[in-house]
């Protein structure tokens, strides 16, 4: 009994020290960049943060050297659709600022959450160019509409022209097409080539964002993964830390026929998704004191004197909606990162989303899969509750065991296994139901965590954000006072040490738990209560005469 005690103590402890040690990782702000880094540059440029230039199979196109990497004054426009707010600059007719209206900031739920940031909070751009003779890059200066542009009633598009400066006779446009309940923006560049020579060109598209963590979870300040990430056929999903870009050891994909590029955040996402079938070059590279920029270089077909050409690829920036992303792009819901534990995270997503639809709440969401939880893990849990009933049954028995060979350890111990054996009683009986719950435990918790769709929803009352800590610790408390109830519920162990650390668990858990998201203690909470009333029972039944137990 001992032995089967420590062992179940070890391993749910293990558990939550694993689940402290990885919140705590999250929680380590991010050190700040020292000059001692070395800077990549792009090939072939002398100045950080230059635009892109492609690889030696696209060698002689110039470079044009970016002026700065701070957030520029240029003159800007501000785009209005029913779920974003886009402030577009006139430098380069990059996305400088763009708030999400239908998700608002963690610290001000009055104010829109801010994707795109000119400084306020970060640096954080969408960037495209064209590389070549003359072209525009993300640092000339194009000509705006005047005023600011919404999409009207009845309006499914709104799509913003800007006109780049006549070089040589090309005349380019940027023309970027916004939609109607939808976080996707179409990007495309229009040349018409009134030179006598023919145009030769890349485009690019990138995102620029400095290496600080994205937004905290009140309390402890949570940082899951921020940085670039990448996706092809061929390589699947591929992250990459800052820290490798600064010690030059990103590994990813370089180029491909599909995929996309991304920036990956805690709950959103930016990504710019060209068509499959278009030749595309990867990058990622340090482009300044802290400040990265990751994407792709797609060719631009020749355009001839008299003619015109076009190339365009679409930008979702926007939350990780996981029943959306994948219908917008082909593995871009892999960037709801589960970890290792994906394989159980998914399907009780997906069964945490059905119940919600039934429901509309993301609270009573969770009550109910963890009922169902609770009646799968049912007859391995009613085996163990069993076990322990019997060894309460069995208490005076084993204390008057070891009474009589309290000084000869092995005598005690073949008696003990004698009487188990006599009484059925498997002593590691209730180690199943704890192992299997724990990976169930562990994947509820990065889903809580990782899921926008729990960011700021509600259950009742107090709780008006699963993904946070409970305000007001109630939730804690309850769940320590059940898992109290159920020490109380279980054989007393014979060590008195081993007593006292059984008594102390509710206490620790408790602490631990007073800064887990809310929406995991109320599955504990849950799942406890249910413990309870099961063991109760059984423990009735079977201290009323039905265990079967022999007399001593």
């Amino acid at each position: 009994m001992d032995q089967r005690r420590l062992i179940l103590f070890l391993i749910f402890s293990f558990a939550v020290i694993m689940l402290w040690d990885g919140w705590q990782k999250h929680n380590r702000p991010a050190p700040a960049p020292t000059a001692a880094v070395a800077e990549q540059q792009a090939p072939g440029s002398s100045v950080p943060g230059a635009v892109p230039t492609p690889s030696a199979n696209m060698a002689g196109v110039p470079v044009v050297p970016e002026a700065r990497a701070a957030a520029s004054n240029a003159p800007r426009v501000t785009v209005r659709t029913d779920v974003l707010v886009a402030d577009v600059s006139a430098e380069g007719g990059s996305i400088v600022r763009l708030e999400l209206a239908q998700h608002k900031s963690k610290t001000d739920v009055s104010r829109n959450f801010v994707l795109f940031d000119d400084g306020a909070e970060h640096l954080y751009a969408a960037q495209s160019g064209l590389i070549g003779d003359g072209l525009p890059s993300h640092k000339t200066v194009f000509a705006l509409p005047a005023g600011e542009q919404s999409l009207k009633d009845g309006q499914d598009t709104l799509t913003l022209r800007l006109e780049a400066p006549e070089q040589n006779g090309v005349k380019v446009t940027k023309l970027m097409t916004f939609h109607r309940g939808s976080y996707l923006v179409d990007v495309a560049y229009e040349i018409a080539n009134g030179g006598g020579a023919p145009v030769n060109a890349h485009a690019y598209f990138q995102m620029t964002r400095d290496g600080k963590p994205a937004e905290a979870v009140e309390g402890f300040g949570v940082n899951v993964f921020t940085g670039p990430a990448f996706y092809s056929e061929a390589e699947k999903f591929q992250k990459v830390q800052f820290e490798e870009i600064d010690k030059g050891k990103a590994k990813f994909v370089k180029k491909a026929n599909d995929g996309w590029a991304a920036l990956v955040q805690h709950y959103f996402v930016s990504a710019w998704l060209p068509q499959d079938g278009v030749e595309r070059e990867f990058f990622a590279r340090k482009v300044g004191d802290g400040l990265y920029s990751s994407g792709l270089i797609m060719p631009v077909a020749a355009v001839a004197p008299g003619e015109k050409g076009t190339v365009a690829t679409r930008l979702y920036a926007g939350p990780q909606e996981q029943d959306k992303l994948e219908g917008v792009a082909k593995g871009l819901d892999l960037v709801v990162d589960y970890g290792w534990l994906t394989v159980i995270a998914a399907p009780l997503f997906w069964v945490l989303s059905w119940f919600h639809k039934l429901l509309g709440n993301w609270g009573w969401a969770i009550i109910l899969v963890t009922v169902l939880i609770k009646a799968a893990f049912f007859p391995l849990s009613a085996a163990s509750y069993k076990s322990m009933a019997k060894m309460r049954v069995l208490g005076p028995r084993m204390q008057r065991l070891k009474e009589l060979y309290g000084n000869d350890k092995v005598k005690l111990q073949q008696e003990m296994m004698e009487m188990y054996k006599r009484e059925k009683i498997n002593p590691l009986g209730g180690c199943l139901p704890i192992l299997v719950q724990i990976p169930v435990f562990i994947a509820l918790y990065w889903v809580l965590l990782g899921s926008v769709e729990m960011r700021h929803a509600p259950w009742l009352g107090w709780i008006q954000d699963l993904s946070s800590k409970d305000p007001y610790y109630i939730l804690p408390i309850i769940m320590g006072a059940t898992m109290l109830i159920q020490t109380k519920l279980n054989p007393t162990p014979p060590d008195p040490i081993q007593a006292k650390v059984m008594l102390a668990m509710p206490i620790v858990f408790t602490f631990m738990f007073l800064w887990f998201p809310s929406g995991l203690v109320l599955y504990w909470v849950v799942n406890n209560t249910l413990s309870i009333a099961q063991q109760w029972q059984i423990t009735r039944m079977i201290e009323g005469g039905k265990s079967g137990a022999k007399p001593a």
